[in-house]
């Protein structure tokens, strides 16, 4: 395992408490930090977790680590994740890369707060600068969406396919157009407009979710809230 994602992972365990309900992130950074609440749970801690996608589920099971539903109604303790961007100054995040936007937005949004774990090239100054942006799609709704999306100034979408050439399809049944990008200059009116495109599921946009980004850099993590908070 990275060394940074390591020492993030174990920044994080801080904040989880004893009997926590905890949302279970997807990718490299929350796999690292499904492992070391793992090992905390052998140790004694109480959790039950709520997984972002099937891979994350298969996980946990595999290590120990109960699992839990959205069933009741009382909020999840935090959510811990990943990120593909993180805007310097807002924290809005762009995510998705991993095919798990749709549950990691349904999640997040059950939870008090949401715990971004990165290491420092995922940090820019503007959204869009690492080039790319998943849109979740209906199928049916696939060559539809994509012309749609083309015609956006600036979108430039392409169906994401496993490395067979078949669509690669998400834990919902769903498609990818991964959007060539650039920096977004409004990012939250791009995605009222995809949001509004008949077809869409979900945006890789994550606007004013995270509560915390944990950066590991050189051995040390870097605590970063949104501004004013």
């Amino acid at each position: 395992m990275d060394a940074a994602l390591s020492i993030l992972a174990a920044k994080a365990l801080d904040l989880v408490p004893d009997g926590a309900r905890v949302g279970l992130g997807s990718g490299r950074a929350a796999e690292a930090f499904v492992r070391a609440l793992a090992e905390r749970a052998r140790q004694g801690l109480r959790v039950r977790g709520v997984p972002t996608s099937e891979a994350t589920a298969r996980l946990a099971q595999a290590l120990g680590i109960g699992l839990d539903t959205l069933d009741a109604p009382e909020p999840l303790d935090l959510t811990v994740d990943g990120a593909d961007e993180v805007e310097r100054g807002t924290l809005n995040l762009i995510k998705g890369r991993g095919g798990a936007c749709v549950r990691e937005r349904v999640v997040a949004a059950a939870s008090l707060k949401q715990v971004i774990l990165v290491t420092p090239e995922k940090l820019v100054d503007r959204l869009g600068e690492r080039g790319q942006l998943p849109v979740e799609v209906l199928p049916f709704a696939a060559p539809f969406c994509a012309r749609r999306l083309a015609a956006m100034s600036g979108l430039r979408p392409e169906l994401r396919k496993t490395t067979q050439e078949k669509p690669f399809v998400t834990d919902n049944g769903n498609w990818v157009l991964d959007c060539g990008v650039g920096p977004l200059d409004d990012a939250a009116a791009l995605d009222r407009a995809l949001r509004a495109l008949p077809g869409v599921v979900g945006t890789g946009l994550f606007l004013g979710t995270a509560s915390l980004v944990l950066v590991g850099r050189d051995g040390r993590v870097e605590e970063l809230r949104p501004a004013g908070a």
